[in-house]
Formats: C-alpha cells, sequence, structure tokens
C-alpha cells in the first residue's frame, strides 16, 4: 500500500507541483491548502508523513505543529519555509518539526527527505530482528515505537523518540551534539542552536526524573552518553 502523506500548503502552483511529483515516485498525496483543514485532516486521519508549510491562512505551520505534538500525534513533519534563517529554522525544529526544507527548493532533495523518514517511520523494517534496545530498567520498543521504564509507559513525540534511540544504540558512547544534529535532525552543520539540550531535557525529565540510576549523563565540552555509571559532569 502507498504511503500517504499529507501536504498542507496554500500555494497551489506549490502543493500541484509537490502532489504531482510525489505521486509518480508512488505515494499517496492529500492536500490542504490552509493551516485550520491540514490540521483537522491530520487528526481525524492517519498519515505516515506530514509536509507543513509555515506561511498559512488560518493557522501557520508553527501553531499547527505545536497543536500537533500537544495532541500527541508523533507523525513525522516536514516543514517547509520561505524564511530560511536559523532563527527561523530553529523556531520550527522546537514547534515539534523533524526536519526542514527551505524555499525555493528542489523536489530531489525533498524527495530524498521523503525516502528518509519513511524509513525512520520503520515502513519496511519488519524482517524478524531484534526489536528492543535497552539499558538498565529502561527498553526500547523500536518496532511499536514504545518506551518503558520499570515497567512503566513513557509517552515521547516522534524527535523524542529518535533521540532516544540513537542514544540508545551508541550507549556507553560519548557523542557530541554535532553528531545528534546529523543523525537526528539530518542536520550536516554546526547551527549554534541549543536545540539538542532542549530535548535532551525534555528526554531527561520522561526517562530520569523520578527513577534510578540516572542514565543521560553530560560530559562538559564534550557532549551526551547513555550509561548507567556515574560521570564527573555538569550538574544541568
Amino acid at each position: 500500500m502507498p504511503m500517504k502523506i499529507l501536504l498542507i500548503e496554500d500555494e497551489a502552483n506549490v502543493a500541484s507541483f509537490v502532489k504531482r511529483g510525489l505521486n509518480e515516485a508512488g505515494y499517496n498525496v492529500t492536500v490542504a491548502f490552509d493551516g485550520t483543514s491540514g490540521y483537522k485532516m491530520a487528526t481525524e486521519y492517519d498519515f505516515g508523513l506530514i509536509i507543513l508549510d509555515i506561511m498559512l491562512p488560518g493557522m501557520n505551520g508553527i501553531e499547527v505543529c505545536r497543536k500537533l505534538r500537544q495532541d500527541g500525534i508523533d507523525t513525522a513533519i516536514i516543514m517547509l519555509t520561505a524564511l530560511g534563517s536559523t532563527e527561523n529554522i530553529v523556531t520550527g525544529l522546537d514547534s515539534g518539526a523533524d526536519d526542514y526544507l527551505a524555499k525555493p527548493f528542489k523536489f530531489a532533495e525533498l524527495l530524498a527527505r521523503v525516502r528518509t523518514w519513511m524509513r525512520r517511520q520503520g515502513v519496511a523494517n519488519q524482517n524478524g530482528r531484534d526489536n528492543t534496545l535497552s539499558l538498565a530498567d529502561l527498553t526500547l520498543n523500536t518496532a511499536e515505537k514504545l518506551a518503558t521504564r520499570s515497567g512503566k509507559q513513557i509517552t515521547l513525540t516522534a524527535t523524542e523518540y529518535r533521540l532516544l534511540e540513537y542514544l540508545l544504540k551508541n550507549q556507553r558512547r560519548v557523542v557530541s551534539r554535532v553528531e545528534i544534529l546529523e543523525n537526528v535532525w539530518d542536520i550536516d552543520f554546526n547551527m549554534s542552536t541549543n536545540v539538542v539540550d532542549v530535548y535532551v531535557n525534555y528526554l531527561r525529565k520522561k526517562i530520569d526524573k523520578g527513577f534510578e540510576p540516572k542514565l543521560i549523563h553530560t560530559i562538559v565540552g564534550m557532549g551526551y552518553v547513555m550509561k548507567e555509571d556515574t560521570y564527573n559532569e555538569d550538574p544541568n
């Protein structure tokens, strides 16, 4: 069955161009031309991916993204923006978007990102392998996208999930902020942003607060490591 994509884009020419290209690539695309109807579709129907413009009538893309995350919708979101400054990119990511693409863009780049997120959503990841990552009493089922600690289920956003998965796959190894940006957000340069620190803190509140031992450690001047042992670390 073709992957279902929701495109929320008010520019008719852009929407037509993107929909036609994605259809030709084998995807099933539904278009919403304003933020309000796009938000409604995203909450009422199941999509594998959302492509979301920022500048929208009714409700802008930042508002749509924030409301979806508040509602517990964890579908991956690629945000389209004509405002390509670092500040605007960070605002989009902090609102809950998983990726961004600045306008004007080449369709080949958008398609490559769609393929990346299709893989990350696990569309073709049912190959019988062990789908469990664990550390201490923390378990992450990568097939069901389910995290538990001491038997208690932990609700994660899509970005928090990918961050936890990356840290668990690299447990006992110090990973830098740049590595995390490259592997969790697909950003291949240092944006001088604290988005990594913000999301690590979000994750700590969910998997470390109220539990022992603490599993996420800050290594001053180097990055983060996931390990049971206590490190000489930054207290934040």
